[in-house]
């Protein structure tokens, strides 16, 4: 019996009954020989992590904008964590972690640069709207590997699209949602307390009361509540989703619409919208991919393409190169 086919027999010995077994996949928009060694699951997981825009993700902004910190999150490290709490969750409730992990590693591949300010002025410009979740299967089935995409599995993509406002079709996906939510809401204290923005003493007793005074008791209770209530209803405990929502309403208001920790993102905006504005006028600046893209999909969806692939550090340097004057030398 080959490695592979080990491990399906043992995922329909082992798993729960909602899990999602290799075995059982919908199978990928090109159909491939199967591997010897790893499932269809795993071999998911590690083209997401091979991908260029997995590495790229290390360059991205979280909540803070090109932070000069070397401890504040990035794109790729809330990724990590994400991956971690959602693995964390499906072993506990038997269901497939190799799923799981690849959903997770893959759904915020489609992030443009300087987060979620970033997502905002593509919106503004693309014509079909941007939304980064959309935009990381466009990622996955579009642009990587030159144009050829990853060729991922069906389970695998609807977890990427649904992982933000919709109910994925396995549980697995669902998981990563709430993984997602776990993680951003607790790291992006962390990183606000490291950043001076507020302190722990701050946060509204009545949620940390519930949920602990530490991210990782926060993190400990939110994941036990999730796991307590089983694989078939995936949800948190009436009081400890309260709680959780209390904290984010407080971060809402003291962080994300802080002026003094958002005080950059007009400037990203703009950055952003010009970059937009440079592109429509000079298109012939773009790679082949783009314009393969383009005769698909239209113009501004390949500028878009384009701009949500930078990294900060790129987006800014294209920026400069296109509209500060660079001194003479000879």
């Amino acid at each position: 019996m080959l490695p592979r086919e080990m491990t399906e027999k043992n995922e329909k010995l082992i798993l729960s009954e909602y899990a999602c077994c290799a075995s059982d996949t919908r199978g990928r928009e090109r159909q491939t020989e199967l591997d010897d060694l790893r499932t269809e699951f795993q071999r998911d997981r590690d083209k997401v992590i091979h991908s260029n825009a997995f590495r790229r993700l290390k360059h991205k902004t979280q909540v803070y904008l090109i932070p000069t910190g070397d401890h504040y999150r990035t794109r790729l490290t809330h990724t990590l964590e994400v991956s971690q709490i959602a693995r964390t969750i499906s072993r506990a409730l038997s269901l497939n972690e190799d799923l799981t992990e690849a959903i997770a590693l893959a759904h915020d591949l489609g992030h443009t640069p300087f987060g979620h300010a970033g997502e905002r002025a593509l919106n503004e410009v693309c014509e079909d709207g941007f939304k980064h979740y959309e935009q990381s299967l466009r990622v996955v089935d579009l642009i990587e590997m030159g144009g050829e995409g990853l060729n991922l599995t069906f389970e695998v993509r609807d977890g990427i699209l649904k992982h933000t406002n919709d109910v994925a079709l396995t549980r697995e996906g669902y998981v990563v949602r709430l993984a997602d939510v776990i993680a951003y809401i607790n790291h992006d204290i962390d990183d606000s307390i490291r950043a001076g923005i507020i302190s722990e003493d701050d946060l509204p007793r009545e949620a940390t009361d519930i949920l602990g005074h530490s991210r990782s008791e926060r993190i400990t209770t939110l994941v036990r509540s999730v796991v307590d209530n089983g694989a078939q209803n995936l949800h948190m405990d009436e009081d400890v989703q309260r709680a959780h929502d209390m904290l984010h309403r407080y971060m809402f208001e003291n962080v994300y619409t802080n002026p003094v920790c958002k005080s950059e993102e007009t400037k990203a905006r703009e950055l952003i919208l010009r970059l937009y504005s440079y592109y429509e006028k000079n298109p012939d600046r773009l790679s082949p991919l783009y314009h393969r893209l383009a005769e698909r999909f239209g113009m501004s969806r390949a500028i878009c393409d384009y701009i949500a692939g930078m990294t900060d550090s790129y987006a800014i340097s294209t920026f400069e190169s296109a509209f500060i004057p660079k001194g003479w030398n000879r």
